[in-house]
Parts: structure tokens; sequence; C-alpha cells
């Protein structure tokens, strides 16, 4: 072993190791500091201010010796006896619990408990506690005899057992603080729904983070087709190229939408998971859209073709004469005619309809 001055270096070594255990680090670093007092002041000064015998300090020593002056040595072993105790339940009722549980899924232990008291005493068996219940119930899951309903799982009924089907996450990209510098760099992408009458619409509306262009349509049912017809139509009236769109995590934002923006080569953002000020832009253009056109335009929500017609007239208003605070009072067309490279707006209604 090294000499005792150097233990806070070779404890600074060992942490390296075990960081993760701060409590066992504790441990190690008082056994440290308490031979090194015991060098210094002896057994009595040693017992006295640590409570700590002689023979303990020695058997510290020895360890560290033996172990070649690793201060792994050091580390309290688990105190946990090493032959414990099986509880055993019969196999009857084991077996009970899993038919039970099979015929009435997601059943708590409390309502197995009675109709397991009653089982056992017909067969004339011990009950068992709604703690044990609960313990096997946990072992049936984690043997796949019975479903545990957080996992995706198969079941083969060769061999009677339920197994988990795990598939690959994508890594989703994050905006990660990213800031735009020209008009369609970054689109922000959602969809937000409205009852009237009993009528339930669905709106997915886009809007650019730099110039506040803004679009939207209205469907009748959300889906990832609904999305990629969206994203279509916004591409045809769209004055400038689009290169990075952001939404949520919605499934109308995958599989249809998704393909759509990897054919055109489209950078897709997700929000970061529960941050809904992350798509703040969109949520403040759905809310002046409400606002200022669909709860003044109810009549026209059972034909959602006349519906959308009237709604993209509002949206040229909105885009080529509404000035807005955020744009020194321009409008977005004003406003990339006056700062960008501008081509005539595209954005006629009936651009989006044929």
């Amino acid at each position: 072993m090294g000499s005792m001055g150097d233990f806070f270096d070779e404890l600074y070594d060992y942490s390296l190791f075990t960081l993760r255990d701060s409590k066992k680090l504790e441990i190690v670093e008082k056994r440290l500091k308490i031979i090194k007092f015991f060098d210094k002041y002896g057994a009595e000064a040693t017992r006295e201010a640590f409570g700590v015998a002689r023979s303990t300090v020695y058997l510290w020593k020895k360890k560290l010796k033996d172990a070649g002056g690793k201060l792994i040595a050091l580390v309290p072993k688990s105190k946990a006896p090493k032959n414990k105790g099986k509880r055993e339940t019969h196999p009857e009722i084991i077996e009970f619990i899993r038919r039970y549980r099979l015929a009435h899924p997601r059943t708590g232990q409390e309502a197995i408990k009675v109709e397991l008291d009653e089982y056992c005493r017909k067969k004339g068996l011990k009950s068992i506690s709604v703690t044990t219940i609960a313990r096997i119930i946990r072992y049936l899951k984690d043997k796949n005899l019975i479903p545990d309903y957080k996992k995706r799982l198969s079941f083969y009924a060769r061999t009677c057992r339920f197994v988990e089907r795990r598939t690959k996450r994508k890594k989703k990209l994050r905006p990660n603080g990213y800031k735009p510098k020209y008009p369609g760099d970054l689109v922000q992408i959602d969809s937000t729904m409205y009852f009237f009458n009993g009528i339930k619409r669905y709106i997915i509306g886009a809007i650019d983070l730099k110039s506040r262009f803004g679009f939207c349509l209205t469907y009748s049912s959300l889906s990832s087709a609904s999305a990629r017809d969206f994203i279509e139509r916004l591409m045809k009236v769209s004055p400038f190229p689009i290169r990075r769109v952001q939404t949520d995590n919605g499934s109308e934002f995958e599989k249809y939408f998704r393909e759509y923006l990897e054919k055109h080569r489209i950078v897709h953002f997700y929000n970061y998971p529960r941050y809904p000020r992350g798509n703040g832009y969109i949520e403040r253009f759905f809310r002046t859209i409400k606002e200022q056109y669909i709860y003044w335009n109810t009549d026209g929500i059972y034909d959602i073709r006349r519906f959308n017609e009237n709604l993209i007239e509002y949206l040229i208003w909105y885009n080529t004469k509404k000035p807005h605070t955020g744009l020194n009072k321009l409008s977005p067309v004003d406003y990339l005619i006056k700062n960008f490279s501008f081509y005539k707006s595209k954005m006629l209604w009936n651009y989006t309809w044929t």
C-alpha cells in the first residue's frame, strides 16, 4: 500500500469509479481518515475520537494490504443474508391469479383477494395477503405469463406466453435553439380542434417565423394523410421555399407527412416533450384565426370546401394587408418585399383546390 499521506489522491482515483454511490464513497473516506488518525495518535485516542476499536482498524489495514492498496477493499459489504428464506406459495394459488388476470385484465390485487379467499376456503388452502398477490402478479409479468400493458406484447399459442415486441425508436431532431435568418428557414406547423353545434372540425396551420407568413386549412378528420395534403398545398402558396418545419409529436405529423418531407428534403424539427411554448408562434396564429374568422363564420362550418374558400380570402388579407406589430406594422408580404428578394405571391385560393 502507498503512503497514507497520499490517501486523498487515491480517494480521488477511486471516486472516478464509485461516484454513483456517494454514501459508499463517504464511508471509504471516513475509514481512511480513521486509519491516518490511528497511525498518528494511537489506539486509545482513536477509540475516544471515533469509537473504533484497535482490532477494527487492523482489519481495515489487512483488507487494504490483501487488495494491494486498492481502496475498494474499504467499501462495506452487503449485510443481506446470503441464504434468504423463500416464501412458498401453493401452485394452485399462483395459477388462480394467472387465470384471473387473463380473464379480467388490469384487475387489482384487492379485487383478486376477495375471490381468492373464497377459492382457498373451498380448496382448503391457506390464503395469502394483498402484498403477496401483488408480488405474484409482478412475477407473472416478468415471466411473460400474463400481459404487461406497459409493454407491446404478442401472444404465442404454442408456448402460451406473451413476448415483448421491441421497436427501435427513431431519434427525433430538436430545434435546439435554432434561429431562422431567412423566410422559409423555419415554419411552425400544428393542428387544433374546435366544436360548433356538435360538429367537430380540425385546423392545420403553418406560420413562418421570419416573415409571419401564415396559412391554414380546415379538415373533417385529422391524420397524417390530412397533414400531407396540407403541406402540399402550403408549398404551392408559399412565396418562398420551405427548408425546415417544426411540429409537435402528434401522430398526424408521422407516416405520410414525414414521407413527404423526406422526399422534398425538408428538415423536420420536433418540439421538446411537455414544452408547449416551443410552438408559440403557431399557437398565437390559431388564436387570431379563431377570433377574427372562425367565430364570425360558423354558418359555413357544414360545407368545408366553402368554409376553406372563404378562409383563403381572409388569409390573403392577413398576409397582404393586415399590419403586424412584430414586423413594424407591415404585412408579411410587405415585409418580404422590403427586406428580401421576393417573388410574386402565389397565394390565390384556386391554387389550393386545383
